[in-house]
């Protein structure tokens, strides 16, 4: 599975500076450093190297200041690592080669450098903005059959955990998410059921959600009781 590429790949990019969290924008991995103006660091992880996997790289460019494929390498050396097409298409195309051994180090194989301007600002911004509201690092890059815990998946969840404790009111939630009113209005998962004007309580798939996902969530104060 690619995910067993994922914590020694994360590593990596911390080791460089990195904030990286997985599963972004539909990105494996994505790092942001610590500026004001943050660089973004995109990473595909496939088994092995091959052509999806450089499309992939291809289309993550153009939200990212720099963008990585990983895979792991041949035992016996007869993948694609090994051929110098391959690593000269990715050097034309400023990719970088991250290599991943059986026992998890991570070597690089060609350096990643943009050779011409190719950001697309709404792209990178939304990046950004949802690895930025995400809670901790919740999804392991390179999955792709469980849903994946987006940021608004997570607030959706602090407003089911508020209901399971008693908190009906959005304007209660606030202190956990500040859009508790819109989520709970939207009920995009299907997890909310208005009671009345402002006042919400759980549905069984809200319940279930939460068995999934638990969320420690500290007791709100509410504005009025």
């Amino acid at each position: 599975m690619e995910t067993s590429l994922y914590l020694p790949v994360k590593a990596f990019l911390e080791a460089a500076g990195y904030v990286v969290k997985g599963e972004v924008g539909g990105c494996d991995l994505v790092g942001l450093n610590d500026g004001e103006a943050p660089v973004v660091v995109v990473c595909e992880l496939k088994l092995s190297f091959n052509l999806e996997l450089l499309l992939q790289a291809v289309d993550r460019a153009a939200m990212s200041d720099e963008v990585w494929i990983a895979a792991r390498v041949s035992a016996k050396g007869r993948g694609r690592e090994a051929d110098r097409r391959y690593r000269d298409l990715c050097r034309r195309l400023g990719i970088g080669m991250l290599g991943v051994s059986d026992g998890g180090e991570v070597s690089v194989i060609v350096s990643s450098v943009s050779p011409m301007p190719r950001t697309n600002p709404k792209r990178r911004t939304r990046l950004v903005s949802e690895h930025q509201r995400r809670r901790g690092d919740p999804a392991v890059g390179g999955g792709s059959r469980a849903p994946i815990m987006t940021a608004y998946r997570q607030q959706a969840l602090l407003c089911a955990a508020a209901l399971d404790q008693g908190v009906a009111r959005p304007r209660d939630m606030k202190a956990l998410t500040p859009n508790a009113g819109r989520i709970l209005l939207d009920n995009v998962y299907g997890w909310f059921e208005r009671k009345e004007k402002g006042v919400y309580a759980l549905t069984p798939a809200g319940q279930a959600a939460l068995l999934r996902w638990p969320q420690p969530v500290a007791d709100p104060a509410p504005d009025s009781l």
